[in-house]
């Protein structure tokens, strides 16, 4: 059969993501902090767009902004040469930017400049255990050779207070014998915190025994020998191994619980992160109103310099004709984003405030189930919209700060035909187990015969899950013997 080649005409259709659209989809799901960082970004990547003072009008539409700005220019209008005007030309464009300012969009003026203090004399920062630790090295008598092989030592302790090396290591990087390396070692334990620089759990708690006079035998051969079986409460299994009474490893194991098994956790670096709303619901008579939280977020405009400078366009250069038009195309989409995400957080709001008004009444056990479809139908949208709206989105309400994920759960059937959701079921589990015994907490089997009794009917491995993700304990767990 011979090969030939031939034309053949297809019809298909296609779904095509334009990079507008995906700019869109992506603005949805991002959080309020990540969204003031892109806007920032724009605003020092694209010249049209700029930071206006209006406060952010929410009933403004697409159409209002698009009429805001007037239309390009036509290529043929670039090229027209019957009118001698020049704008962009005549524009001085090294004294603009020289007479702009570029300090932060915080609305501050930038006089006086020179006379605010350099930012270096007035940020603080946490002291870390390696500068804690340097600190008191320096202050030390010992000779620059030990000095050296404390610094390496000091470098290999990790931000809980443990060494992450070996001697060995040590001593190959810094040219030292084991034993020298050792005897450094032993003047980095005695250190402040109490503890820092062991190898281990078990050398840690010795050395902060050592370090507070704690002379106990007891308490010593418990940990060199019973740790693992101290960790899961077996006291008696210990009283019988060595030979004393229960009460004595009670009292023993009090004494251990009161030591520090992270030194270095009061010189953690970890800032606080604080959560913004991104949207506050409030009571106000017998109704709730949703209002979307604009602070911070900068308010953004076409700049009227280059919307001015294009509209009386003719003899403008046709590379600079086409670099403003897309920039300002560019701009014109980003500013409709932002709306249109504003709206949608809005919308999917106000129909989880209308589905959940029972919890805002109430409180946690009165949540319904729901699920993205509902809310989905509800406002006319598509379900991966809902759940892209509702990620990292928090809403401050007069019950507390939620995720807007929150309001999302599965529900569980009752003995009464009704529904519960998951969320209040969890919560119901945490009641009970708080108000419980701690000498003789509730089994999982237990808890199940208790919620039983309210009404609610669940698999005992269905309490075991919901328990794993509260991050409680097992009863075993959760037992205290004083």
């Amino acid at each position: 059969m011979a090969l030939e080649i031939r034309q053949q005409l297809k019809l298909s259709q296609q779904l095509v993501m334009t990079p507008q659209l995906q700019q869109a989809i992506k603005l949805l799901q991002l959080s309020r902090a990540e969204l003031v960082e892109m806007v920032r970004e724009e605003l020092e990547k694209n010249p049209v767009l700029e930071e206006g003072q209006e406060a952010f009008d929410e009933k403004e539409t697409a159409k209002e902004i698009e009429e805001d700005v007037p239309e390009p220019p036509s290529q043929e209008k670039f090229l027209d040469p019957t009118d001698g005007g020049d704008r962009l030309k005549e524009i001085d464009w090294q004294t603009y930017f020289g007479d702009y300012n570029f300090e932060s969009y915080s609305g501050e003026s930038g006089d006086g400049d020179e006379e605010r203090p350099f930012y270096e004399n007035i940020l603080t920062k946490k002291t870390s255990l390696a500068e804690h630790l340097r600190w008191q090295i320096s202050l030390s008598s010992i000779d620059d050779r030990q000095r050296k092989i404390a610094f390496e030592i000091i470098g290999n302790v990790d931000d809980d207070g443990y060494l992450r090396t070996t001697l060995d290591e040590l001593a190959e990087v810094t040219g030292a014998s084991c034993d020298e390396v050792e005897s450094v070692l032993r003047l980095v334990q005695e250190l402040d915190p109490p503890g820092v620089a062991s190898r281990d759990l078990e050398e840690c708690l010795l050395r902060q025994m050592e370090s507070l006079g704690i002379e106990n035998p007891l308490i010593a051969d418990i940990l060199r020998l019973h740790l693992k079986e101290l960790e899961s409460r077996k006291y008696s299994v210990i009283a019988k191994a060595m030979g004393v009474s229960v009460d004595e490893v009670l009292v023993a194991a009090k004494i251990i619980g009161s030591l520090d098994p992270r030194p270095g956790r009061e010189f953690s670096q970890e800032d606080t992160h604080y959560i913004t709303p991104d949207i506050f619901v409030y009571k106000v008579g017998d109704d709730y109103v949703v209002v979307l939280n604009d602070d911070g977020l900068p308010n953004l405009r076409i700049s009227s310099f280059y919307r001015n400078a294009l509209a009386g366009g003719p003899g403008v250069d046709e590379k600079i004709g086409e670099y403003v038009q897309d920039k300002m195309r560019s701009a014109l989409w980003l500013i409709k984003s932002i709306h249109q995400r504003q709206r949608t957080i809005y919308k999917v709001t106000r129909s989880i405030v209308n589905f959940q008004r029972d919890f805002f009444d109430n409180g946690i056990e009165y949540l319904k189930p729901l699920v993205l479809r509902d809310v989905a139908e509800d406002i006319q949208m598509h379900e991966s919209t809902i759940s892209r709206v509702t990620t990292n989105k928090y809403v401050q309400t007069p019950r507390g700060l939620f995720e807007l994920k929150y309001f999302f759960n599965s529900g569980i059937s009752t003995t009464g035909g009704e529904s519960i959701a998951s969320e209040s079921v969890k919560n119901k589990i945490e009641e009970i187990i708080s108000a419980e015994d701690v000498k003789k907490p509730y089994s999982d089997q237990k808890i199940v015969e208790i919620l039983k009794k309210n009404g609610i009917e669940i698999a005992r491995r269905t309490v075991t899950k919901y328990r794993e993700m509260l991050n409680i304990g097992s009863s075993t767990e959760r037992k205290r013997y004083f």
